[in-house]
């Protein structure tokens, strides 16, 4: 049996650890961990560590063989050698959206972590593909993309998956029928103008729009797009829960090689970004995902409501991937 693939989760925050725990739970891949200590008090502390030993531990009695290893990175970058072997790299580090907090305010935060982070796995995982967790997602996976250089079939943003599940969730409840009837199907930029694709959801076949008054679709797109608002309102900080089984849902893909069609934040030009109307930066579409990563692009129609929703959300993407250039173009001069 071909050995079991090795996915290093860098930022062992709540998204982070629920990934490790997952993957540990369904053997599905060996882990390390990576994240920055902590100090309370004058103590320095090693979540990450002891997080590690606790999801081992778990596994063990599960009966569940896999690996798994946390190590204490500093936040200027010692310390990631071990990233050495990583097949897959997940990135979760980032500041968590608070509050009152949009997603392009955290852009340049996040920016000065990616950078830290991409240096230290082109240096000692440079065959990985990658996978960002990181918010702003589809600003941070162009981040990665253009500071890693790697080919773009190796560096996908996980948000359509989420959004996915979340619109999904809404229509199980609203209608009391199995989630494994449900097809459910949203793209475009992971923030308030993404496009939940109403003439391809559908349940057992028979399209939403057939089955539900139109102020009700309306009022799930809505929820749907402000499901992680929603969330951080309940808690203070960003959902776990939901965003840690989509990365899984990626990692099994990739991993197993099954070619899913998932909904990820990918690079889009040529003919394929001429479709779509992109030239040049990342949003979720649907893609193929197999053991070399993204497989194939999936050109899908449109009607005339989700063509305009979809101008409006690449159009809000381009507007903060031109705020990044500026940063990134910047940085590259001092």
């Amino acid at each position: 049996m071909e050995s079991r693939k090795t996915v290093s989760v860098v930022g062992a925050g709540n998204v982070g650890e629920h990934v490790a725990s997952l993957l540990s739970m369904k053997g599905i891949a060996n882990v390390k961990m990576f994240d920055i200590p902590r100090e309370v008090n004058g103590k320095v502390f090693e979540p990450v560590k002891g997080k590690a030993l606790d999801i081992k531990q778990m596994a063990a009695g599960m009966g569940s063989d896999v690996y798994v290893e946390g190590y204490t990175v500093t936040p200027d970058g010692n310390g990631y050698e071990n990233l050495k072997g990583s097949d897959i790299v997940v990135i979760t580090a980032g500041f968590p959206r608070r509050p009152g907090m949009s997603r392009e305010d955290l852009a340049e935060r996040n920016i000065n972590i990616m950078q830290i982070i991409i240096e230290k796995i082109k240096q000692y995982a440079p065959e990985a593909i990658l996978i960002v967790v990181t918010n702003p997602v589809d600003i941070m996976t162009y981040v990665a993309l253009k500071l890693s250089g790697f080919p773009k079939r190796k560096v996908i943003g996980m948000a359509g998956v989420l959004d996915s599940s979340r619109f999904k969730a809404l229509i199980v409840d609203e209608l009391k029928v199995s989630p494994k009837d449900v097809n459910a199907y949203v793209i475009g930029g992971h923030g308030n103008e993404m496009v939940p694709l109403i003439s391809l959801s559908n349940v057992g076949g028979i399209p939403i729009k057939d089955i539900l008054p139109p102020d009700k679709i309306e009022d799930i797109i809505n929820r749907t797009r402000f499901g992680g608002g929603e969330i951080v309102n309940f808690m203070g900080t960003s959902a776990y829960h939901a965003p840690a089984f989509s990365v899984v849902s990626m990692l099994e893909a990739i991993i197993f090689d099954t070619k899913r069609i998932l909904p990820c934040s990918v690079y889009l030009d040529g003919e394929v970004g001429n479709y779509y109307g992109v030239d040049g930066f990342c949003v979720g579409v649907p893609v193929k995902l197999g053991v070399n990563g993204v497989e194939d692009i999936i050109k899908i129609p449109m009607i005339e409501e989700e063509k305009r929703m979809w101008k409006e959300s690449v159009e809000s993407v381009r507007k903060t991937v031109g705020m990044v250039e500026d940063i990134l173009r910047e940085r590259s001069t001092h």
